[in-house]
Order: structure tokens, then sequence, then C-alpha cells
């Protein structure tokens, strides 16, 4: 009997940058063109109905125009989309046009879009590049940013999936002026998460400020943009694959991803995320790391940017609590929650630990207050 070892320690760099900007089409094709993803050729946009028109079609024009490749992959706009049964139909389109590993995906359109496309791109033929084109709030703010990939399944949200850095990011803020104003207020709530857990300053400009940034002004837009991407990058380069500190940035979803799932979709991630900000803040309240103030103001926040804070009727209470076991911070069959410290930073319980476990008759009592 023998043993052969395998040596496979390898450094990789994964670095990439983040474009901020207004109709950014035209710098992503000068940008494929000047080597972004080498000498690559051919390219798969991937989109959703709604985007398809207004920004996924202008840029495949422009990719054709310039010489490359491209062909144009659009499913069903909405969260309930976000599947391994639509990522698995993209999978066999690409196969039939002949896509293989001398490709790059191109994910433009929210979160459901970057999110699927980042983890196609990260199992289509063992692995291909892949850029984040956002065009929305909440991916500005969230799903384009960080690496995390995934699908839903019917037991809970971003369940499968994998770490998959992009090549690049384009943020459009031009794009968001094509929104419904409810999916504005919905990619508001990451904004105000990430100011709850790591920027009191943010917290306070956003308080005084919603009203510039809900009629896009370019100043007030640029600001949380910018300020959304540095506090991201701050907890990612410390930990890309959530081994500790990264938790924090799922404050709120532990009761938000259960919500959004037992509504059926009904509420925008935000929306769910929203409700389950101001659940962990009475719950950070009892447990006396926020000041009743500070409580106050993070629901007057919540509340001003036009989201809900307070569980539907129609969600069955018990069935919450029950929903939150799938939660991935879930250990030993224990419920975990991350936690405010404050405003502007979040209890931490020991060396890289940030969430802490809570009883289940304390998560009621928190869920029936909601």
């Amino acid at each position: 009997m023998s043993t052969f070892n395998v040596g496979l320690k390898k450094v990789v760099d994964d670095s990439y940058d983040i474009e901020i900007g207004y109709n950014l089409y035209d710098k992503l094709v000068s940008d494929l063109k000047s080597g972004l993803v080498g000498n690559i050729k051919k390219y798969a946009v991937i989109t959703d109905s709604v985007v398809q028109d207004l920004y996924a079609v202008p840029i495949a024009e422009r990719l054709a125009r310039a010489g490359f490749t491209v062909d144009l992959f659009a499913f069903p706009d909405g969260e309930k989309s976000k599947t391994r049964e639509t990522k698995a139909i993209i999978e066999d389109a690409l196969l039939e046009r002949g896509y293989k590993r001398d490709c790059c995906i191109i994910a433009v359109g929210g979160g459901v879009v970057t999110d699927l496309g980042g983890f196609l791109a990260g199992t289509f033929g063992r692995g291909v590049p892949f850029i984040n084109y956002a065009t929305t709030l909440l991916s500005a703010a969230d799903a384009s940013i960080g690496g995390k990939t995934a699908v839903d399944t019917p037991l809970a949200t971003n369940l499968i999936g994998l770490f998959n850095q992009p090549k690049k990011v384009y943020i459009d803020i031009d794009a968001w002026k094509t929104l419904p104003a409810r999916h504005i207020y919905n990619g508001m709530a990451e904004v105000i998460k990430h100011a709850c857990l790591a920027d009191v300053q943010l917290f306070y400009y956003l308080m005084d400020n919603l009203e510039k940034i809900y009629s896009f002004d370019k100043e007030a837009c640029e600001y949380i943009t910018e300020a959304n991407c540095r506090i991201k990058y701050n907890v990612v380069m410390q930990d890309e694959k959530e081994s500790g500190l990264r938790e924090i940035l799922n404050l709120g979803h532990t009761v938000g991803r259960a919500i959004e799932t037992l509504s059926d979709y009904k509420l925008l991630h935000g929306e769910a995320v929203s409700i389950g900000l101001a659940a962990q803040a009475r719950l950070s309240k009892k447990l006396g790391y926020v000041t009743e103030d500070e409580l106050n103001a993070v629901l007057a926040l919540l509340y001003k940017a036009s989201l809900p804070i307070t569980i539907p009727d129609y969600i069955d209470r018990e069935a919450l609590v029950k929903k939150l076991y799938t939660d991935k911070k879930v250990r030993n069959g224990q419920l975990r929650f991350v936690l405010q410290s404050g405003i502007g930073s979040v209890m931490q319980f020991g060396d890289n630990v940030f969430a802490t476990p809570i009883s289940e008759d304390l998560a009621r009592e928190i869920i029936y207050q909601c």
C-alpha cells in the first residue's frame, strides 16, 4: 500500500475593476477589444425579458459591429426564473449554438441575471470568464460585486451555487432611470443594509438625501454607489469565501430570505430584506446591542425609503419560524443571526465569529412583533 500526494498549491489573482459611469456600452466594447478577456471572440449575452431590448440588444449589436461573434440568451424576468431549470435551458442553448470553452459570458441586468450568469459561467465548460453589466440599483449595491453566484430552490434562495469572480463589473447609473420606482426602493434596502453594518456616515447621508437619490441626482447616486463598492470590497478582500467576516453581509437576510420564499416572490428581494433588517434591529434592541433611538432610526430610514418594515398578513408566522432553518448560517440545527452594534457596526461574538445562536422561542417572539 502506498500514498501519492497530489500537490496543487497555487496563488490565484481574481482581482477585477468596477467601472461606475453612464451609458457604458462603448466602454465595454473598447475594453474587450483591448484584451479584457484575452483573445476571446465569442460572447454570450445573458439577460432577462425586461432588460433584453433596453440594454442587452444594444450591447450585442455593438459587439457584432466590432467584429465579435455574439448571441443573446434571454429568460423570463423575476426571481422565479433564477433556477437550475433556467440555467440548464441556457446551457443547452449555448451548446446547440456551438459554444465551448473559448467564449465569455456577459450578464446584463439585475441581481437575478448576474447571479445566474455568474453561476452558469463557473460551470459551463468547467469554467469560462464572465462580465457583469449591472442595470439596477440592487445589482449595483449587492449582486454584481463579490463573486457570490447561485440559483434558488423550492426550499430556499441561493442554496445552489459557487464563488466565481467576474473579469469586470460595469455599473451603469443611467439605467436606473428606466426602473419602476418600486425597483429603485428595492435596491435601496441593500444600501441601507451596508450603512447599518459598516458606515454610520452613509446611514445619515441616506436619511438626508433620499429625495436626491430617487430623483437620480448625479452626485448623490455616485456617492452611494462608491460607498457600496467600498464597503463590500473591505469585507470581501478579507473573506472571499465567507469563512467568517463575510457573514456580516447577511445582516437582515435570515428573516428576509425566508420571507421572500414564503411570499412566493410577491415581495422583491430588497423588500424582504427590509423586513429582515427591521426584525434584526428589534432583536438587537432586545439583546442590548442597539438603543431605542437607534432602533427607531433604522425603522424610520427604511420607512422613509418606501420600504416595508412589517411582515405581510398573508405570511403565516409559524411557517416563517420553521423556514428560518433553511438559512445557510444555521449550524448543528441552531438558528444564527448577524446583529447590529449601534449604527454602522455589527456585533462580533468571538475570533472571526459574526453570527450568534438565537433560540427558536426568541426568534418567534421577534417575528410576532413584526
